[in-house]
């Protein structure tokens, strides 16, 4: 009987190596009044063809758009000279052999197969192909948003950052250059897999004996069943083709968490994470099962320490999507300007609150003296905190701590104040998710229909646990202060106390440990970016340049690697399809077909 080890250790996409495959006579189609012979003999047509479109993709074009028009019907060449050059027969020994052939995988062979059964297809063609695609698609759709995104702004975009970007020389165009970079990630990468699996094969074949006896440790090397994987991994390098914007570290920090997280799901899933349980002949007999408060959850804690700390002190490191929306909903703790209150007098904008914020923790936390009780005191601020002077001079009279006086002036309980931030902040972000999981429920309506009361159930207490998570974990970041200031010493740990309020924040995430998993992860990123450019601010660290880049590059031979030892870690069944199809093996599911081999029709794994 195979171990779970070795099961796990065969449960992997196949592995292309590229061996010649008889090519099947292509199927007799209704001749149109193409000239195929022309067709066939002429290098632009054939080759055009060849880098643009499939024979499938071109049977269904001919059957519903050239077949209705007489025109191009006279123009156009038939199916079969099409699926005639698509398989070689015509284009010289250029597609003979270099479809899909026989896997060589470790544990298990598969039948000869080509990627999105195109029979004998030639790669590279069709990694050109879909280069080509990806390059046309992505400058499309950043057009598209580019123009949705500039009618949403309503025109206030800065005019001369649009003149510039106008007056900028395509070489420069960051639509250009996005474009690029994934489509000679997507051609560089398919060339260099399929490069290493052949050379894998070459040297595992009996007559490169010689080679591994006096190359053992290259031999190894390249024989590994990973080697594919990794070497391909170089393809990410032209991510650096893109300049170095937001974007591009946004892309390497979102595949690195993806690439992680498929690692630990291989640890998990293999018994290296929680162990095994052993059986009565003292071998491992199951994984031990995952505890039940184990998740990630768990990272909100240190993320919101860190995002909490970065918006008061370092607010240049934060994102300010995310702080836009924080500060939207928390007027309880940071008001706005009066109605009644006299033109004359600037009030304190949201930044400068917090940045009062900042400059009291690096005074130490100075005690409050109400101006109402003693209206001849002079210096009752200290000279960096005139900006909160509007705030403080009203405050009710026994308010003590400047904390307090600044952020709910006219309540001295802070008990009451937070009361009142989750009455006011509870109910409307309730109808907003609900009205936001209301819109994502569309596209599953047949649940709605044969289960109403269920879903409906579903979307309602999701829609409380959310918005519970994110009103606990804003009223908590906010009454801290006041806390902290309230019983802790005015030296002890003046500027790392916003560390320890956002910690304590993060525990609501536990109230959506269960379904708050994507948004667990974006705040998660959002905070190792931000603390990344903090330690570069601050010289804890210094910035490697093109330093995203070698992170995407890491993450991809993670990934791949990964997805070499257990295709099944990779849990979604999108992704998984996507990697193999990135790896030019075809829009499939190699993990869910392994799984299906591995059971018999009994329902038991075989040896």
């Amino acid at each position: 009987m195979s171990t779970p080890s070795s099961t796990a250790a065969r449960s992997t996409p196949p592995t292309s190596i590229s061996l010649p495959t008889p090519t099947a006579s292509p199927a007799p189609t209704a001749s149109t009044g193409s000239n195929p012979r022309a067709a066939a003999t002429d290098p632009i047509l054939r080759n055009a063809l060849r880098y643009t479109i499939s024979a499938r993709e071109y049977a269904l074009l001919h059957k519903y758009v050239i077949a209705r028009s007489r025109v191009l019907r006279r123009r156009a060449p038939a199916v079969d000279v099409v699926r005639g050059i698509m398989d070689g027969k015509d284009g010289g020994e250029g597609g003979k052999g270099r479809g899909r052939a026989q896997s060589l995988v470790k544990g298990k062979g598969k039948k000869a197969q080509a990627p999105g059964g195109e029979g004998a297809d030639d790669y590279n063609a069709r990694a050109i192909r879909h280069s080509i695609r990806v390059f046309v698609a992505t400058g499309a759709l950043m057009k598209i948003w580019g123009a949705v995104s500039g009618r949403l702004a309503g025109g206030k975009a800065d005019p001369a950052a649009s003149q510039a970007q106008k007056k900028q020389p395509l070489h420069k165009s960051s639509t250009l250059r996005l474009s690029l970079s994934l489509s000679t990630i997507l051609l560089m990468y398919r060339l260099l897999f399929r490069f290493f699996t052949r050379l894998r094969a070459h040297l595992l074949d009996p007559s490169a004996a010689p080679f591994r006896k006096r190359n053992p440790r290259t031999a190894n090397t390249l024989t590994s069943p990973y080697a594919p994987a990794v070497g391909a991994s170089l393809a990410g390098l032209a991510l650096g083709v893109y300049p170095s914007q937001q974007l591009r570290v946004s892309v390497a920090i979102y595949t690195l968490f993806r690439a992680l997280e498929f690692g630990w799901n291989c640890a998990e899933e293999n018994g290296m994470v929680w162990g095994w349980e052993k059986g009565v002949n003292g071998r491992p007999d199951k994984k031990r099962a995952r505890p039940w408060w184990w998740g990630s959850w768990m990272l909100q804690p240190f993320a919101f320490g860190q995002l909490l700390h970065a918006v008061v002190f370092d607010r240049d490191c934060f994102p300010a999507s995310y702080g836009d929306f924080i500060f939207k909903h928390s007027t309880t703790y940071l008001h706005p300007k009066p109605a009644d209150f006299p033109v004359s007098i600037t009030w304190p904008k949201t930044n400068q609150i917090v940045d009062s914020l900042a400059q009291m923790a690096r005074l130490s936390w100075p005690a409050f003296v109400s101006p109402v009780l003693f209206p001849n005191k002079e210096d009752i601020l200290p000279s960096t905190l005139t900006a909160i002077a509007p705030i403080t001079s009203g405050a009710h009279p026994l308010i003590t701590a400047l904390s307090c006086a600044t952020l709910h002036p006219s309540d001295p309980s802070c008990s009451r104040t937070y009361l009142t931030f989750w009455l006011r902040s509870f109910p409307p972000l309730t109808r907003v998710l609900l009205l936001i999981y209301s819109a994502m429920l569309l596209p599953r309506f047949k649940a709605l229909y044969h289960f109403p009361l269920s879903t409906l159930h579903k979307l309602v207490s999701q829609a409380l646990r959310m918005s519970a998570f994110v009103t606990g974990s804003i009223a908590t970041a906010w009454s801290s202060i006041c806390f902290f200031q309230t019983w802790f010493p005015r030296t002890f740990l003046p500027t790392q106390r916003f560390f320890l309020g956002g910690f304590l924040a993060g525990f609501w995430a536990f109230m959506e440990r269960r379904r708050g998993r994507g948004v667990f992860l974006y705040s998660t990123k959002v905070s190792v970016d931000s603390l990344w450019k903090v330690g570069v601010k601050r010289r804890w660290w210094r910035a490697m340049k093109g330093g995203d880049v070698w992170v995407f590059v890491l993450a991809l031979m993670l990934t791949g690697v990964v997805y070499e030892r257990d295709a099944r870690a990779v849990k979604e069944g999108s992704w998984r399809k996507g990697i193999s199809w990135v790896r030019g093996e075809g829009w499939k599911d190699w993990g869910a077909e392994e799984d299906e081999e591995e059971v018999d029709g009994e329902g038991r794994k075989e040896d």
